[in-house]
């Protein structure tokens, strides 16, 4: 349902760093690029069936800020997935906002933090099936 979240930034190259680094866990690699304003990731080539995560320069020249109520979730595999990759975006300067654990009863686990620019994101897995 979702093709693409996009988040901005006022340092890209740090966040192209960043996200290269961090969403290799996941599989993904660069998939689109305007050289200096634009980036996507994806674990696939084809744009019509694959989601993407997309970084850039806010397209009307000011600063990026961070959304209020505004968060990008990647899904892991597993608990120890989850965890790897919040310890990874940690140890490359992202921020906490929720150490990986579970949340409420119905299996969500999930790591909260916030990228170099502050947009917030997690990691989650869901650890059994509902009822």
């Amino acid at each position: 349902m979702i093709g693409y979240q996009m988040v901005g930034t006022n340092n890209y190259d740090k966040a192209l760093a960043f996200y290269d680094e961090l969403l290799a866990e996941l599989g993904a690699k660069r998939t689109m690029e305007v050289e200096g304003y634009f980036t996507a990731w994806g674990q696939s080539q084809s744009a019509t069936h694959s989601t993407a995560f997309c970084v850039c320069h806010p397209e009307n020249k000011k600063e990026a800020s961070v959304g209020n109520g505004v968060m990008t979730a990647f899904i892991a595999t597993d608990t120890q997935k989850v965890d790897a990759l919040y310890a990874k975006a940690i140890e490359l300067g992202a921020t906490c906002e929720g150490k990986p654990g579970p949340r409420g009863e119905d299996g969500f686990y999930a790591g909260y933090c916030r990228d170099l620019d502050g947009n917030k994101f997690n990691f989650f897995c869901i650890t059994k099936t509902g009822s």
